[in-house]
């Protein structure tokens, strides 16, 4: 990987992180067209994890009340809403947690991550063909967005779409779907950090100044 190539895709995960397109799926085909071949995923990780910070630093206040709701009696809807993320989290963690290698060798598989793109799309037009309500989010809609959360695992299935789409199917309002979508994932790329930390700490000494240009791109 060079450090064009890097730039290149630190731009594209930091450009499609928020969009309902996948950034996996995009970075996926974009490395298949450079002719990027890295083992693991361990790029993936580091650019999400650029993503991931720019997430906390646009919800630190939210992020910072949901803490101090865990002390604070008085604050039961912020302290509703971490249950919820815990409960959300779950379907994604132990899936990915039983099945990583599997998950891993899908992101050397560009046609079927396309495939997946057009999967992506029939989810989007769904929330279309339903009435969706103007719910706040409630631990039905937090398991439902989760399982969301858990298909998107697979490069093609784009996080923020497949969970903001589920959610208004479980009749979520929009913009609540979309914050808690976006809160969804930070335990979840975190947790997806720790779990290849051993990777991470092992990676070509070569190969570090090239990843870390491309998680500050992202």
């Amino acid at each position: 990987m060079s450090y064009l190539d890097a730039i290149i895709l630190g731009i594209i995960q930091g450009l499609t992180e928020f969009l309902p397109v996948s950034s996996s799926g995009h970075l996926v085909l974009v490395e298949s067209i450079l002719g990027v071949k890295q083992p693991g995923v361990s790029f993936e990780l580091l650019v999400h994890l650029g993503t991931f910070l720019s997430v906390l630093a646009y919800f630190r206040r939210r992020i910072l009340r949901l803490l101090q709701s865990l002390f604070v009696r008085e604050m039961r809807r912020e302290r509703g809403m971490v249950m919820y993320l815990v409960i959300g989290s779950i379907p994604a963690g132990v899936i990915g947690i039983l099945f990583a290698d599997f998950f891993e060798r899908t992101f050397t598989n560009p046609l079927l991550t396309a495939a997946l793109l057009i999967v992506t799309g029939i989810i989007l037009l769904t929330p279309k063909l339903v009435r969706t309500g103007a719910n706040d989010i409630s631990c039905l809609s937090a398991i439902t967005m989760g399982v969301g959360q858990a298909l998107a695992i697979f490069p093609g299935i784009s996080r923020s779409g497949s969970t903001i789409a589920f959610g208004m199917l479980a009749g979520v309002d929009p913009s609540r779907a979309a914050e808690f979508s976006f809160l969804l994932a930070l335990p979840a790329i975190a947790g997806a950090v720790l779990i290849k930390s051993g990777e991470l700490m092992l990676l070509d000494a070569g190969l570090i100044r090239q990843y870390l240009v491309g998680f500050a791109f992202a």
